[in-house]
């Protein structure tokens, strides 16, 4: 990210230990994050969307159901992210608003690239190329692809609101178009 957007995100981050939550830590959220990709994109991988209403908006909710029907295999299993495969983690954008009723919400987006397994052709939908990374000698040859994924999580703070992050945005790009 760019020096100017890391003292954006670092500054928002201030705010909301100022005004929202004294507790907050972007270490702690990140780790939680980190978690809920993984769980999440391993629910969608095995098409377990029920599991999902607890953790993912129910707007989002009902577009995943719409497009986890039409994804072929090889993508659906290419959602699913095991925690240590998580090789890189970053805010890509922090948001403090308030709603016509006033309601307090803050939005984080987090960015994870991580390594996978499945078995995708060298070029997916789109022309966009899939980074493929080899581990093991000429005999044991392990083929493991670089994807990235958006998950955008929400958290309502106004007084009396369940203090719980909800994902209110999961992109996975040229997987889950």
């Amino acid at each position: 990210t760019s020096p100017i957007a890391w003292l954006r995100t670092r500054f928002y981050y201030l705010l909301i230990r100022l005004y929202f939550d004294q507790e907050f830590s972007v270490e702690e959220f990140t780790r939680g994050a980190k978690q809920a990709f993984s769980v999440v994109s391993k629910l969608l991988s095995q098409r377990k969307l029920d599991l999902l209403e607890e953790l993912v908006s129910a707007e989002v909710l009902q577009v995943l159901k719409e497009k986890i029907s039409l994804l072929p295999d090889s993508h659906r299993d290419a959602l699913a992210a095991d925690i240590d495969a998580i090789m890189y983690t970053t805010e890509g954008d922090v948001r403090i608003y308030y709603d016509d009723d006033g309601r307090k919400f803050v939005s984080i987006l987090m960015c994870f690239w991580y390594l996978n397994g499945a078995n995708l052709p060298d070029e997916v939908p789109g022309e966009a190329k899939v980074f493929q990374i080899v581990f093991g000698d000429e005999n044991t040859k392990e083929k493991k692809h670089l994807l990235t994924a958006n998950y955008e999580f929400q958290r309502e703070f106004t007084e009396g609101a369940k203090p719980d992050w909800t994902i209110t945005r999961i992109e996975h790009p040229r997987l889950l178009e």
